[in-house]
Order: structure tokens, then sequence, then C-alpha cells
């Protein structure tokens, strides 16, 4: 039997349209393209929504916490002024009021007599000392001729 068209169908359709049974590509085409578009603006997002953190990377540590924070309260609450509070931070400069007032008070220690509590980041003086000696000790011992290492055998 020979296929014969409706009679109101064009006899000519557009290579757009499938045949039946047949797959559609454009079809296929358009929804790879969407899936790629749809990636690509996700990845610009999320590149953009980072942007605080990474120009607050270079600062201070507190700093940079509270830019992150901000930046997942934004992320997550879909509150822009978070994502524009923690732009705004990581643009200033902090000063830092630690180091200044670390050194007042030890100064202040120091004229007070009171010994300087040790920092848990420092080894204790005492062993400073000890390790002071002991290389001041090994420094004589090699400008004298330096002890003999080697052993010799009675062979």
């Amino acid at each position: 039997m020979t296929e014969s068209l409706h009679p109101a169908a064009p006899h000519h359709l557009p290579g757009f349209i499938a045949a039946p049974g047949e797959s559609d590509v454009l079809m296929i085409a358009v929804g790879i393209f969407l899936l790629l578009a749809i990636l690509a603006v996700g990845n610009i997002y999320l590149h953009l929504h980072t942007l605080p953190e990474r120009m607050a990377h270079k600062s201070q540590k507190l700093q940079f916490e509270i830019v992150a924070v901000l930046g997942l309260l934004a992320l997550f609450t879909h509150i822009h002024l978070f994502w524009i509070a923690g732009l705004l931070l990581a643009m200033i400069d902090l000063p830092d009021f630690g180091t200044p007032l670390r050194r007042i008070a030890g100064s202040v220690e120091k004229m007070a007599g009171v010994p300087p509590e040790q920092d848990s980041t420092e080894p204790p003086v005492e062993k400073a000392a000890h390790a002071a000696a002991t290389d001041e000790a090994k420094a004589r011992i090699e400008k004298a001729g330096g002890a003999k290492s080697e052993v010799h055998g009675h062979a």
C-alpha cells in the first residue's frame, strides 16, 4: 500500500518536524543547550556570590569569617542585604587594634613588675633558656675541635 498524505497536509514540511517513529533532533539539541545554559548561569551566579569571601581572604581571619557567615546567610535566606553588607565589609580594611593593645598591656605589666603570662604558642622561658645554653655549649665544643664521632675498630 502506498501512503497518501491527508488532503489538508502541506506537501512540503520543514526539516525540524520529525517523521512518525523518528527521534526529534531539535528537541534533543534544545534540551542539551538548556541544560548547559542552566549550568553556566548557575556557575556564574555562585562565582559572583563568593566575590566578598574571595576579597576578604587577604584580610584578617575574623573579618574573613564574618564575611563568610554573611555570604552563607545571604545564600540560604535570599536576603540580599547580607551579601551587600559582606561585600562592604570585605572592601574595608579594619585596623588591627589587638597588637597595639597587647603591647601596651605587656609594657604596663613590665612596669608593675608582674611576670608576663606565657603564650601557648611560644615555648616556656625555661625551655628556651635551656635550649640557648645547649646551643652555646655545642658551639664551644665545635670551636675547640669538635667531638670525635668516629670510632676506630680493633681489626
